[in-house]
């Protein structure tokens, strides 16, 4: 027979994990902490060895110096346009390649949804030299446009497979009683299945554009002077006379800001859309 746990092993059990929580928490929060206190450093503390976890002296000189720095402010409005545009069109062509390989489920639409999943496994620079070549044919090369269109070969794979996922987690009963109400097909997509959805529309979003957000190698590759994005402007800070760690650390705690904004914003629907897409995926 087993004995029942005594109080104070319960105490013991629920401690540890809260333990074990905690430093977890602590190791993945770390970097980025580490990041945004070295961006209140002055020039000579972020550089310093031994490095201080705290700033001696809190400065916002590193702020000035990466938003005074040429082509940061143009750069930011770059990565906002490619991220929103290739979100937009991933969430255009995912949900309604999903919707038909779910509710038609034919052996077709099972291998494309395959083949999306075998893009993501090809290298990003397998696909970056086809597309420079692509984008200066279409004169696109430079563009936020082309940057885009990039980013979407990226996102768009993993936002089909997302939204799979959740077209079926929904029941097909709420659809067929909107098709006897009266609803044509895509009337029961509006009006019913992609209400149910809408946090793992939102999921899908968040996923494309981090995506895009954070994509390095092909724009790098598909932009010059005119489309750089923060991520480029970001490496820039490293050059043949060094580091400058200040406001590479500051630049980099500014694009972090609008990203743990938009998850905090979206966090109800994102935690509902993981519980959606947990039901049968």
């Amino acid at each position: 027979m087993t004995a029942m746990p005594t109080d104070r092993a319960r105490r013991t059990r629920r401690g540890l994990l809260w333990a074990l929580l905690i430093s977890v928490i602590v190791l993945y929060a770390f970097p980025f902490g580490y990041l945004v206190l070295t961006s209140f450093k002055t020039p000579g503390e972020a550089i310093a060895v031994p490095p201080s976890i705290l700033p001696g002296t809190w400065s916002v000189e590193n702020y000035e110096q990466a938003l005074n720095t040429r082509g940061v402010r143009p750069a930011f409005l770059n990565s906002v346009s490619a991220a929103v545009l290739s979100t937009g069109l991933s969430l255009l062509l995912a949900v309604p390649a999903a919707y038909g390989v779910t509710r038609f489920g034919t052996v077709s639409g099972r291998v494309f949804v395959m083949a999306a999943l075998v893009t993501r496994m090809v290298p990003p620079v397998a696909l970056g030299v086809p597309l420079v070549d692509m984008m200066g044919d279409l004169a696109l090369t430079d563009t936020p446009t082309g940057l885009a269109l990039a980013h979407t070969t990226i996102s768009l794979p993993l936002s089909i497979w997302l939204m799979v996922s959740f077209f079926e987690a929904v029941p097909r009963e709420l659809e067929e009683a909107a098709l006897v109400d009266g609803c044509g097909r895509v009337g029961a997509l509006i009006r019913v299945v992609l209400p149910v959805v809408s946090g793992g529309m939102a999921v899908t979003a968040i996923f494309a554009f981090l995506a895009s957000w954070n994509e390095y190698l092909f724009s790098l590759l598909l932009t010059a002077v005119n489309a750089q994005t923060t991520p480029i402007v970001i490496a820039n800070f490293q050059t043949q006379y060094g580091l400058q760690w200040g406001p590479m650390t500051a630049l980099a705690t500014l694009y972090s800001i609008p990203v743990v904004l938009l998850t905090l914003a979206l966090q109800r629907r994102i935690v509902a859309g993981l519980t959606l897409g947990a039901v049968k995926g």
